[in-house]
């Protein structure tokens, strides 16, 4: 429940006012001095102040109040603060509201005209709070990336920036970790951020792509082999936990493992022993595992090929990485890192890119933009370069156009300050181009808040404005 704090000297006037916001669903405090005022503003959580001007008999100067209203904003500059005074001094309203005083009204007050300014105050000044709060969060949450060691990972989505707030979490512990995702969306470059971020990044990282070796010969990679314990095994080999010994595992398409080694597994990760294939002598290691798979684990269990004991203890924490398609945000960042310097791209490569679905995800665009940078005729890169189909002509959706309008300061990050490239004013060209029917779907999605329609469609809010007179919407 919102909070109005009424200082006045006049009992009555507290009463009036207080009876009239409870009944409208506001709580109230009220107090009769500016002491009082500022002890209540520093014991409670306040939404907004309506205050009297003078305090003191036969006071009419509003002077009291003049002083009240600063020293309020001096310990809460955002707090809306409506005067109010029987003793109407015009230059002091001029003055304060100058400076911030959210409204002036004189007594006796209009009701509807007190309640509508309250609500509209209490609001904006809710909003003001929540955008400082996420402002703090970003902050915090930039010096960390920024401190951190990404191992030359590119993107701009949230999707992608979440994914990244999470695994530098993890790296600061030592608990297990499983990345899902699917094939070539990038968990290896999880893993990566995983260990160099963590007490461990000085001691070995050694990475296994379980689907990659042949069923036989996947316990003596894990766990070692002695002399003859299998064909061609002429001399003893270490298998990886031993290399890992003090440091970290990455354990790639871990759905592929056997039943017989996921046994082996779930006795290291329990009680960090082994034996080596051929060998009866108990080795024991101290191996934190990161574990990736683009399997459904949950239904492998159902279906008995894969432990149910084994995936609870590989699964302490879930990093989830969706595809590329669902990270819209990340594709020209991407290209641009892929293409390296001096190419720029076309328009309708640009939409291509955007609207491609990448069922291979980040490896399949890499390998369109290595195709791109040798097939190119020009240095203005067309969807043919990247073997994409021409898009239909039609008009951009919403949603893209929102990427197109985030891909632009994002492309603009990679470039120096001191000039915009073709390929920033390409894309930032290319996001103005909203219809009628996107911003109308933006206006009904955001319920009329302009501020958000126009970020949800990658414009300035002049911008948009222009358009919806372009078009006869009404603001």
């Amino acid at each position: 429940m919102d909070t109005i704090l009424i200082v006045d000297d006049n009992h009555a006037i507290c009463q009036a006012l207080g009876l009239m916001l409870e009944i409208n669903g506001y709580q109230v405090l009220t107090c009769h001095t500016p002491d009082d005022a500022l002890n209540l503003i520093a014991a409670h959580d306040i939404d907004l102040v309506i205050q009297d001007m003078n305090f003191t008999r036969d006071t009419t100067s509003g002077e009291e109040g003049r002083q009240l209203f600063y020293a309020l904003r001096e310990r809460q500059p955002d707090l809306p603060i409506i005067l109010m005074t029987a003793w109407t001094q015009l230059e002091t309203a001029v003055e304060l509201v100058k400076v911030g005083a959210a409204d002036y009204m004189g007594k006796p007050w209009d009701d509807a005209k007190l309640l509508n300014s309250i609500t509209n105050l209490v609001a904006l000044y809710k909003l003001a709070c929540t955008n400082h709060q996420l402002e703090r969060v970003n902050s915090q949450r930039q010096v960390a990336i920024a401190d951190a060691e990404l191992c030359g990972i590119v993107f701009g989505s949230g999707a992608m920036q979440r994914c990244i707030d999470l695994a530098l979490q993890l790296a600061r512990s030592d608990v297990s970790v499983l990345i899902t995702g699917p094939n070539g969306a990038g968990k290896d470059k999880l893993a990566d951020i995983i260990h160099a971020n963590s007490p461990l990044k000085n001691k070995p990282f050694i990475k296994v792509n379980v689907g990659a070796l042949p069923m036989e010969l996947l316990e003596a990679e894990l766990f070692g082999a002695e002399a003859g314990a299998f064909t061609g095994a002429n001399k003893a080999r270490m298998g990886r936990f031993e290399a890992a010994d003090g440091g970290t595992l990455f354990l790639d398409e871990i759905g592929n493992l056997p039943l017989s080694g996921q046994v082996k597994l779930l006795r290291v990760l329990q009680t960090g022993e082994f034996e080596r294939l051929g060998s009866h002598k108990t080795l024991k290691v101290k191996v934190r595992v990161i574990s990736a798979t683009n399997a459904d684990l949950a239904q492998d269990i159902a279906e008995g090929r894969f432990r149910e004991d084994l995936f609870y203890r590989l699964n302490v924490i879930e990093l989830a990485l969706p595809p590329l398609n669902q990270r819209i945000d990340d594709i020209l960042p991407l290209v641009k890192h892929f293409v390296g310097e001096g190419f720029s791209l076309s328009k309708p490569a640009q939409q291509a890119l955007l609207q491609h679905r990448w069922p291979g995800n980040v490896r399949e665009l890499e390998n369109a933009c290595k195709r791109a940078a040798l097939l190119a005729q020009s240095r203005v890169l067309t969807e043919a370069d990247f073997g994409l189909p021409p898009v239909q002509a039609r008009q951009l959706s919403a949603t893209n156009a929102f990427a197109l309008g985030q891909a632009a300061h994002l492309a603009a990050a990679f470039e120096p300050q001191s000039h915009q490239s073709v390929f920033y004013s390409e894309i930032h060209s290319e996001a103005q181009d909203v219809s009628r029917e996107d911003i109308e779907a933006a206006l009904q999605q955001h319920n009329g808040v302009i501020a958000r329609v126009a970020k949800s469609l990658g414009l300035s809010r002049q911008a948009l404005y222009r358009r919806m007179d372009k078009f006869g919407l009404e603001k």
